[in-house]
């Protein structure tokens, strides 16, 4: 992501105690942690640590236990887990709108709330970047604007539930980024709750191309296409 910076906002004083400076980087820590995993991701973990020590419960210590789990694990073992968690299993997929549009072309609609964000805020991304991958909009929050950030965080607060959820369930390290990113966002409502089970019970719309209902997860013939460059699908 290339950033012209055109000044900041402020955002409303962070949910469950967190000061704004503590939100900002429990998203700057998870966008890094919920990127492809690369040599520099190894040659920041002592960075990481660090930022994360300074951060409360619970979002600190869930951000510590990422990174430990990481350091201890060989790279290649990594990125093996890495892809197997979000490129082979459609119901940890880290783009956003893929929950509620799936392959469809309403997705083109809700992709493009994500590009004019950016673009107000002066932003380019790369030419294979989707706008709508998490790590892309946690550092789009955490660096850049945080109130347009924080609104799209926001929005897609039920679909970060449902992510959260179901890699705590397959027992995945990076669940820990998700509760820390969501300590840092409002509590579910009613009306959320009956999204998340929504959209766990139905998965993305019809319309789509050769994709399984969420029951199922196959390997995807279209993973390499949901991959750009530099790591993010």
């Amino acid at each position: 992501m290339r950033t012209r910076r055109l000044g900041q906002r402020k955002t409303d004083a962070a949910p469950g105690g967190l000061t704004q400076r503590d939100q900002r980087l429990v998203w700057r820590i998870a966008a890094l942690l919920l990127d492809y995993p690369t040599q520099q991701t190894y040659g920041l973990l002592d960075d990481l640590s660090a930022a994360a020590s300074t951060l409360p419960a619970p979002s600190g210590p869930a951000l510590l236990a990422l990174v430990d789990r990481i350091c201890q694990t060989a790279p290649i073992e990594l990125a093996a887990h890495y892809v197997e968690t979000f490129d082979l299993r459609r119901r940890h997929c880290l783009h956003l709108t893929y929950y509620a549009y799936g392959d469809t072309r309403q997705r083109g609609m809700a992709l493009l709330r994500f590009k004019h964000a950016y673009r107000a805020a002066g932003v380019e991304l790369g030419e294979h970047e989707l706008p709508d991958h998490l790590a892309v909009v946690l550092e789009f929050a955490s660096t850049v604007d945080p109130a347009a950030g924080w609104q799209l965080l926001v929005e897609y607060r039920p679909v970060m539930e449902l992510l959260r959820q179901s890699l705590g369930e397959a027992g995945s390290p990076y669940a820990a980024a998700l509760d820390a990113v969501c300590t840092t966002l409002p509590q579910l409502n009613a009306a959320d709750q009956r999204r998340v089970a929504q959209l766990a019970a139905q998965g993305p719309p019809e319309e789509k191309v050769g994709l399984e209902p969420f029951g199922i997860d196959p390997m995807l013939t279209e993973a390499n296409e949901r991959r750009p460059s530099g790591g993010r699908r």
